[in-house]
């Protein structure tokens, strides 16, 4: 059975957790700065200390992975285009990050993977996968039409502006 921490043991072990120095860690709980290394070192082989930290990192961990409700939850949210994205955008004078929803491709991606996870409705998922394919082609067909024109081939024609003769006299 293990005993209870004291409050300067519990201290070094949460400096130890976010800083990973076991010296600066009890210094940080308030050992002596001469006797710092070696009671940080001896600290780490306690088996309640160490039973602590271990029990705290997998906390720490363990909020680090996504669960599957969170999945559905994001998945759902760029399917809604409420999950923004950063883009690049370059102007005529500088580049900037501007942040929009997700594009058609996405969302519809974003739905396929949802409506794996509901299997009875083969037929619903089938619809709904042909109005997201339909969305996303009408989004490239309508950006696609707005771009064309904008890089065809432009001609130049100069027009000799000065008023001089063949002999360079005006």
């Amino acid at each position: 059975m293990s005993k209870k921490l004291t409050p300067k043991q519990k201290k070094f072990a949460d400096s130890y957790i976010e800083s990973g120095n076991a010296t600066q860690s009890a210094i940080k709980a308030g050992y002596s700065r001469k006797t710092a290394k070696s009671v940080g070192s001896e600290n780490l082989t306690k088996p309640d200390i160490k039973s602590y930290i271990e029990k705290k990192m997998k906390e720490v961990e363990s909020h680090k992975i996504m669960d599957a409700k969170e999945a559905m939850e994001l998945l759902t949210r760029i399917a809604r285009g409420e999950e923004m994205e950063t883009k690049v955008v370059a102007t005529r004078f500088d580049v900037e990050t501007v942040e929009v929803p997700s594009d058609n491709k996405t969302k519809m991606i974003a739905v396929k993977e949802l409506l794996k996870r509901y299997p009875d409705n083969d037929r619903l998922l089938e619809a709904q996968i042909k109005r997201a394919e339909a969305e996303a082609r009408i989004a490239e067909a309508q950006a696609d039409s707005i771009t064309d024109g904008v890089n065809d081939n432009v001609t130049f024609n100069f027009i000799r502006t000065d008023r001089r003769d063949k002999h360079g006299n005006d």
